[in-house]
């Protein structure tokens, strides 16, 4: 298994050695992302949020054009590549040495998207809800994070069920992981998907075992930035939940995770930036 310290990404035609722990910063080009704050309506409210989120210690920009929480219903690819590519463009112009994620399932997206500055793509699908998705990112030769996840945004949430949880997550992406290598994918990472077809009780269960998936030997991503399953336990709403987000980071970077996504980045820097100050 690969050291945190000797992984390389082949971002396009350069190579790129990542330093974990990283903080990505959700920037959502959508009216309907369940956290207000993390929303962006113009290309010049993007390339603020861009330029703060570089500043506060943003590693990784992760933009995102068709919500995803609970209950959404799938947006159309016109109106998904229309919101998506001229912000990640407007920052990959501004800020050419930033890192920008593209947040989408759909292939097309994530190719216009690489086209226009992206070096990753971030599939809440694994590949599955689009078929083409795992050769198109394979043709555009950059790192890919694939997520599990129960179900689809609209019914996720109805009635999440598991034998085992941890077990049935961590399969679930050994074998995405396996899909994507065989598609000629290079660099995989992944996400177990917290909130997404999960109760909280399943949550906490994964958090609390996420050494797991660690154990496979990829980068974690985790995202459970003011989600449910800390207000259903603090009694808190999603804008009250920043505390609560930080304490979760923490555990998750103890544990072996190695990207926070995050709607606050300079909270989640600074937990990284703590951690790190601990003697090894």
């Amino acid at each position: 298994m690969k050291s945190r310290t000797d992984i390389s990404w082949r971002l396009k035609d350069r190579i790129f050695q990542p330093h974990f722990p990283l903080v990505m910063g959700i920037i959502n080009a959508t009216t309907d992302s369940f956290f207000l704050g993390s929303r962006v309506s113009s290309t010049e409210d993007a390339l603020r949020s861009a330029e703060r989120m570089l500043l506060d210690g943003a590693g990784i920009l992760d933009v995102g054009g068709q919500s995803s929480r609970p209950g959404s219903a799938e947006g159309d690819e016109e109106g998904e590549l229309k919101r998506v590519v001229p912000m990640i463009s407007a920052i990959h112009q501004r800020f050419p040495d930033a890192l920008i994620s593209v947040d989408t399932w759909r292939a097309r997206v994530a190719e216009e998207a690489v086209g226009a500055g992206a070096s990753m793509v971030n599939d809440i699908g694994a590949g599955l809800l689009d078929t083409r998705m795992l050769s198109t990112v394979a043709r555009s030769g950059v790192p890919y994070i694939a997520m599990h996840m129960q179900g689809v945004p609209l019914e996720m949430q109805e009635a999440p069920q598991y034998t085992d949880v941890v077990n049935e997550v961590t399969n679930f992406l050994s074998d995405r992981i396996h899909a994507a290598h065989e598609a000629g994918i290079a660099d995989v990472l992944i996400d177990p998907g917290f909130g997404f077809g999960k109760t909280t009780a399943h949550n906490y269960t994964l958090l609390g075992q996420l050494g797991r998936l660690v154990n496979l030997g990829y980068p974690v991503v985790v995202g459970f930035s003011r989600k449910r399953m800390i207000n259903e336990v603090l009694g808190t709403t999603p804008a009250e939940a920043l505390n609560g987000t930080t304490v979760l980071g923490t555990i998750a970077l103890l544990k072996g995770a190695a990207i926070l996504r995050v709607h606050d980045v300079k909270e989640a820097a600074q937990c990284v930036k703590l951690l790190q100050a601990l003697p090894s």
